[in-house]
């Protein structure tokens, strides 16, 4: 007899032996060598779709001609069907006859509605999210819903969520659901170029043309903003109290902050009016007093008063 044969006999007998370990329920047996055997194909599925699933997104990042959107969707297409295949193949193999789940598939479908209907709605908004490529990792994106507002770059399309991270660096994670049913704005959907508009007032007596000058060579002055499209100065009312003006100018990077650029942009402006014949009005406002008796009789005891 070959050493394997021998070996097949031993574990033959092994099993037989487990196998007398336990007890009947109606026309099933539970014996310890079906526990042990649930046990051991449990951890093989747990091992097999780790390491598969793992591989599998190897592959596809090593793929070429993909973009980032493309590797996401298809890392998750793989891990649900590797994940898929091995929880099959277990139950398969544990000894569970498939027809017999349709019997379950009624209260499964009702725990899928009323329990998991959240879970299954975000999970198949993210695979649309990523299939239709309207918000993809990198994306600056601006998310305002009933409990706020959100802007920051999407750094990962999860199977729940879509992590945002803020200027800030604080990571916050945004339903996939509420992205398919909220108003969005995507500063980098179609080009990376953001138009900035800068409200700056000036003073009535001041030279027009002077103040349109310094303010664009101030807007110039600030590394961010593009030279094409160059700033621009629009005349945008004729204020209450002063003339106001609308700095336009463009920048190619959304992800790094928008209220920062403005407010360089208005530093410059600032030091630039400062030193010349342009000047940035304060508020006014006229009081109008109006002739009556009592303030005629608050006036003579104002009067008697400072000639005491």
């Amino acid at each position: 007899m070959s050493n394997w044969s021998k070996l097949r006999r031993t574990v033959a007998d092994w099993a037989a032996s487990l196998d007398d370990v336990g007890f009947d329920v109606g026309r099933t047996h539970i014996s310890l060598f079906n526990a042990v055997w649930m046990i051991f194909v449990v951890i093989a599925v747990l091992v097999f779709g780790r390491v598969v699933s793992r591989v599998g997104r190897r592959m596809v990042r090593a793929a070429k001609g993909l973009d980032g959107t493309q590797r996401a969707l298809g890392e998750k297409l793989v891990t649900v069907t590797v994940w898929t295949i091995a929880v099959l193949v277990g139950i398969d193999a544990v000894g569970i006859n498939l027809t017999t789940l349709t019997v379950f598939s009624g209260a499964f479908g009702l725990a899928v509605g009323f329990g998991l209907q959240k879970t299954f709605g975000n999970l198949i908004a993210g695979v649309i999210l990523l299939m239709d490529r309207s918000i993809k990792p990198g994306d600056v994106i601006a998310v305002t819903d009933t409990k706020g507002s959100t802007f920051g770059e999407v750094s990962r399309i999860g199977v729940r969520a879509v992590s945002v991270t803020t200027r800030d660096n604080r990571e916050i994670l945004i339903p996939n659901e509420i992205l398919m049913t909220t108003q969005v704005e995507n500063w980098s959907y179609s080009s990376r170029m953001v138009g900035i508009t800068i409200p700056v007032n000036v003073d009535y007596g001041s030279d027009l043309d002077l103040a349109e000058k310094l303010l664009l060579d101030a807007a110039r002055t600030v590394p961010r903003v593009l030279k094409d499209p160059a700033p621009s100065i629009l005349l945008d009312a004729f204020g209450p109290s002063a003339i106001q003006l609308l700095i336009y100018i463009s920048i190619n990077d959304p992800e790094n902050g928008v209220g920062n650029v403005r407010s360089d942009v208005l530093k410059a402006a600032w030091h630039a009016l400062k030193d010349s014949e342009v000047s940035i009005p304060l508020p006014q406002s006229d009081v109008t007093l109006r002739d009556s008796d009592g303030l005629r009789v608050l006036a003579e005891a104002l009067g008697r008063r400072g000639a005491e």
